[in-house]
C-alpha cells in the first residue's frame, strides 16, 4: 500500500519547487499566483491579486479561470503540500510553467511578506447568491464585483421594472432609480415592479419598496425628479452603468450627450407593439445612440406606447436582456453588444442582429467631450457641440 507521504513524495519528483524568495521574484514579474486552500482559509488572508481556485474544484475550474496554459503559474497552498498536487495536476492538463512554493501561505506570512485580507462574503452571501458562486466565469471574485458595482436605471416603467429587479436579485450592490411619474393602474400589465396597492404612489418609492423586499442588503437611491439639463450630469456622476429605460426621444438625447461626455456607457433598450431592441452605447469603446439615431423620426412614425399599444411581456424580455448585459459588463464577460443590435420580434420569436457603426458626421463624441453643451432637446433633439 502506498500512504501519503510516499504519495507526496513520488509527486514531488514531477513538479519543480520554488523558494518564497524566488516566489516573491516571479510575482514582481508578473506571474499568476493561485491558492488552492479552501474558502475559509483564503478568508483569513492570502498573497495579492491570488486567483482564488479550492483544490476541489481545481480541475473543472481552471481552464475558465486561466485559460493561457503557457503562463507562468506559481502554486500555493497553507504548508506547500496540497500545492504540489495543485501543480501536477496542472501539469497533466497541459499547463506548461506551473512551480509550487514550499512552505505555503504559512512561511510567507511568517516571514513579514506582504499579504492582504480579501473581499469576502457573509455566510447569508454565499447562501443567496450560491448559484453564482458556482459558475467559474463568476465566483467569489465576480460577485464581489457585482456588490461593489453602482448602477443607475432611468425609468420605473416597463423596461425598468424587469432591469431593477434581475440587478437586484443579483447583488449589484448600489441601485439608482429616476423617475418622476406616479404608478397608475393602467402600468400594471407591464410594470410588474408595482402593484394595485400603491396605484398613486411615486414610482420611484414603490420600486424601492420591491427591491427592498427582495435584496434587502443592497443599496438604493431614488431620484423622484423629471431628467432635464440642469441635472443630467449630477444625476449621472459617479455611477458605473446606465440602464436606459426612456420612453421618449429627448430624453434618449440628453442621456447620450451626457453619457458621452462623462463617458459612462448606457444599456440601451425600447419597446414598441410586439417588438424590441437592445444594445449597449458606450462611448470609450463604440457607437453611440447618436451613430444609431442621428435625427430623431416624425412623431407620426413613433408614437408612444400609449398611442400604439405594447404587449405586456415584451418589455419582460427586453429589460432582462438589458440587466444581463448590464452584469456582462460589470463582471467584463463574454461578448457584450457594443456595435451590436438585437432586434427581437414576439410574433415571430425571432432575434436578428445588426451592426452599428460610428457616425464620422456625429460630433458629439468623448474625444469632444469639453466641448459638448448640455441642453434640452424637447423640440429638435440637434447636436450641441461648440
Amino acid at each position: 500500500m502506498t500512504s501519503y507521504g510516499d504519495l507526496l513524495a513520488a509527486t514531488r519528483q514531477h513538479i519543480r519547487e520554488v523558494s518564497t524568495n524566488e516566489s516573491a521574484q516571479l510575482i514582481d514579474d508578473s506571474c499568476t499566483i493561485l491558492d488552492v486552500r479552501e474558502p475559509e482559509e483564503f478568508e483569513q488572508g492570502s498573497l495579492p491579486d491570488a486567483t482564488h481556485i479550492p483544490r476541489g474544484h481545481l480541475e473543472s475550474q481552471i481552464e475558465q479561470r486561466i485559460p493561457d496554459r503557457d503562463s507562468t503559474i506559481l502554486v500555493y497552498c497553507a504548508a506547500g503540500s496540497r500545492s504540489v498536487f495543485a501543480a501536477k495536476t496542472l501539469a497533466d492538463l497541459g499547463y506548461t510553467h506551473v512551480v509550487s512554493m514550499e512552505g505555503g501561505f504559512t512561511k510567507w506570512k511568517s516571514e513579514g511578506r506582504e499579504w492582504s485580507m480579501p473581499e469576502s462574503l457573509t455566510r447569508h452571501q454565499r447562501n443567496r447568491y450560491q448559484r453564482h458562486l458556482l459558475l467559474p466565469e463568476v465566483g467569489e471574485e465576480g460577485q464581489n464585483q457585482l456588490l461593489d458595482a453602482k448602477v443607475l436605471i432611468l425609468g420605473a416603467g416597463g423596461l425598468g421594472s424587469p432591469a431593477a429587479m434581475y440587478l437586484a436579485a443579483a447583488g449589484i450592490g448600489t441601485l439608482g432609480v429616476v423617475d418622476m411619474d406616479v404608478v397608475d393602474e393602467s402600468n400594471l400589465q407591464r410594470q410588474v415592479i408595482h402593484n394595485t396597492a400603491r396605484v398613486g404612489q411615486s414610482k420611484v418609492e414603490s420600486a424601492k419598496q420591491t427591491i427592498t423586499g427582495l435584496n434587502p442588503d443592497i443599496q438604493i437611491e431614488t431620484y423622484d425628479t423629471r431628467l432635464n439639463a440642469d441635472n443630467v450630469l449630477d444625476l449621472l456622476a459617479g455611477w458605473e452603468v446606465v440602464v436606459d429605460g426612456a420612453d421618449n426621444f429627448p430624453s434618449r438625447y440628453l442621456l447620450n450627450d451626457a453619457s458621452v461626455k462623462l463617458g459612462i456607457p448606457v444599456i440601451h433598450g425600447s419597446i414598441f407593439r410586439f417588438e424590441g431592441q437592445v444594445t449597449v452605447f458606450d462611448p470609450l469603446k463604440g457607437p453611440t445612440y447618436r451613430d444609431y439615431v442621428p435625427v430623431p423620426p416624425p412623431p407620426e412614425l413613433a408614437p408612444s406606447c400609449a398611442e400604439a399599444g405594447v404587449l405586456g411581456v415584451l418589455p419582460g424580455v427586453i429589460g432582462s436582456l438589458q440587466a444581463l448585459e448590464t452584469i456582462k459588463l460589470v463582471l467584463q464577460l463574454g461578448d457584450s453588444l457594443i456595435g451590436r443590435l438585437l432586434a427581437f420580434d414576439a410574433l415571430d420569436m425571432t432575434f436578428r442582429e445588426y451592426k452599428i457603426h460610428r457616425d464620422p458626421k456625429n460630433h458629439v463624441t468623448y474625444d469632444n467631450r469639453d466641448r459638448i453643451n448640455i441642453t434640452e432637446y424637447d423640440q429638435y433633439c440637434s447636436p450641441s457641440v461648440n
